[in-house]
């Protein structure tokens, strides 16, 4: 069984936001490992666990902002999945957003050297 379909909603919860982010963070980190074109399916996959991990957090008990910013990352998200090709640049990019979205995360970026 993957790990994703282990992880609950009941599970998900038990976490406070900026530690969901952060999670979901680590896992957009973890792709960046998987950016040649021979590890396109394990860097889907990071896309799937990110997905899954951003839809427990939607469903959560969010502020409306945080939720409406977390699903137009989504998106971005979503557009990462779909290509044909990684795209670093934009994986990259996308990551550093994420992180900004949580003024306790935003030192992240630079440490990450995004």
């Amino acid at each position: 069984m993957k790990e994703s379909q282990t992880l609950t909603l009941e599970r998900w919860r038990r976490f406070g936001f900026d530690q969901q982010v952060m999670l979901i963070a680590n896992e957009m980190h973890r792709g960046l490992h998987s950016m040649n074109p021979e590890q396109r399916p394990s860097l889907q996959l990071v896309y799937e666990r990110v997905l899954h991990m951003l839809g427990l957090t939607v469903a959560g008990k969010i502020e409306r902002n945080q939720r409406r910013e977390l699903l137009r990352w989504k998106g971005v998200v979503g557009q990462l999945y779909l290509g044909n090709e990684a795209d670093p640049a934009q994986h990259r990019e996308a990551l550093k957003i994420l992180l900004q979205l949580r003024p306790a995360l935003a030192s992240q970026v630079e440490a990450l050297g995004l």
